[in-house]
């Protein structure tokens, strides 16, 4: 004769009952979100207002340039405070990140950016070029980061560049280099990106 064994029932999840509380959980969690947001781009503002008021406005580029030496196509990454390659520039439109154009004469260098603030670095503001592998927020691999370090105002400024082609770093480095008036010799590597 065969006992009749009870079977166990089946572990089931509980279902939700309460639907107010837990969308009002998930509403609290977007609206501090949105906070947190909100402060980041007021910080953004704040870090902008403040830089330009310590930085004149950016030169814009003479209208004849002379003889192109080199050009190049890539990508502007950011301005720094040379040397700090963490304290990154925001004000007159150098903290945002763009397609650039490159065109480097005996006046200078021009920086075209396609829907951002183009600048203009004259030759004589020039200090120094090198190859790095980071600015404020792009690290990549050793020398894949074109980095110049330029006078504007009182203020030392590091901008950091990635060409189409990494081949044509050394180029530049070079370049820029011969053109810049007062080389650039304690700011060979970055904080942090020499680690």
């Amino acid at each position: 004769m065969t006992s009749l064994i009870p079977l166990a029932a089946e572990p089931r999840s509980a279902e939700v009952t309460d639907w107010t509380a837990r969308l009002g959980w998930v509403g609290v969690l977007l609206l501090f979100i949105a906070l947190a947001y909100w402060l980041m781009r007021q910080g953004w503002k704040w870090r902008g207002s403040v830089q330009a008021a310590a930085l004149p406005e950016l030169p814009a580029a003479p209208d004849a340039p002379g003889e192109p030496r080199l050009t190049m196509s890539g990508r502007y990454h950011g301005s720094t405070t040379a040397g700090q390659w963490l304290e990154r520039i925001v004000a007159h439109g150098l903290g945002t990140r763009s397609r650039a154009e490159l065109t480097l004469t005996d006046a200078g260098l021009d920086v075209v950016r396609p829907g951002a603030t183009d600048f203009f670095i004259p030759a004589d503001r020039l200090r120094g070029a090198r190859l790095d592998k980071g600015i404020a927020g792009k690290v990549l691999t050793e020398g894949g980061l074109l980095v110049v370090t330029w006078a504007h105002g009182d203020q030392l400024i590091d901008s950091g560049f990635r060409s189409d082609r990494a081949s044509e770093h050394a180029a530049w480095v070079t370049a820029l280099t011969a053109l810049s008036t007062t080389p650039s010799t304690e700011n060979t590597t970055t904080e942090g990106a020499a680690r």
